[in-house]
């Protein structure tokens, strides 16, 4: 791990820019530890690399901290292409590899996380809900406006945990209704919860909306916290 110098946030909060190796070289992060050494951890996905998605997107940045604030220790990061990060796009497929690896980076330095939980904004969350498939050790999730008229997700069969999916109204990139089918097909699975929220006249970037949907997942994920299941 390579620490660049430790940017303050608007509150005041130092987070780390780190550097980490990748499959396909270096990939640039934030990192976000709490002081317990058995924090649970938070990895947040950004949006679509070719579309101006970055890790500094409001919808990601936003998340991290909500996160750390609720007590995670949090890393953001670029996909490769973006940023300080090397490689370039690779369809999904390398960005599912550099996720893992981001997780990689985060379980090295909080060796003994009592929950893993894996977040992911647009194409991030289809990169994330990828992630529960190959990494056991993930207790949760949160999906915000998950691309389903894009990409498919048929390989959630079955989904390994329960989760919260997020999206808007009014959201003109991922019509509603897409995702409240893909919500459907997940909550016929048993021995999992899929929690659906649909946070009235919120476009996909919740311009407006931003505030409830931090909300909604503050309350749920503190809730899922608290009676510590799947």
């Amino acid at each position: 791990m390579q620490d660049g110098q430790a940017a303050r946030n608007q509150y005041g909060v130092q987070m780390p820019e780190v550097i980490f190796p990748g499959p396909d070289g270096r990939l640039e992060g934030r990192f976000h530890p709490q002081r317990s050494p058995d924090s649970p951890i938070a990895i947040i996905l950004h949006p679509h690399p070719e579309y101006s998605g970055t890790m500094n997107n409001k919808v990601v940045y936003n998340l991290h901290y909500s996160f750390f604030n609720m007590g995670f220790s949090c890393l953001r990061f670029n996909f490769r292409g973006v940023g300080k990060s090397e490689g370039t796009f690779d369809q999904g497929v390398g960005e599912l590899a550099d996720a893992t690896s981001a997780l990689d980076f985060l379980q090295s330095h909080v060796s003994n996380a009592r929950a893993c939980w894996v977040e992911g904004f647009s194409f991030g969350s289809w990169i994330g809900m990828q992630i529960l498939m190959r990494r056991p050790e993930v207790t949760g999730f949160v999906a915000i406006s998950p691309p389903a008229n894009t990409y498919d997700f048929s390989f959630l069969a079955p989904c390994p945990s329960s989760g919260l999916i997020i999206n808007g109204s009014n959201d003109r990139v991922v019509p509603s209704q897409k995702v409240t089918d893909l919500v459907n097909k997940l909550q016929q699975q048993k021995g999992i919860v899929i929690t659906h929220q649909v946070i009235e006249n919120a476009n996909h970037f919740f311009d407006p909306g931003m505030e409830q949907m931090l909300e909604t997942t503050k309350q749920y994920v503190q809730k899922r916290l608290t009676e510590n299941t799947r």
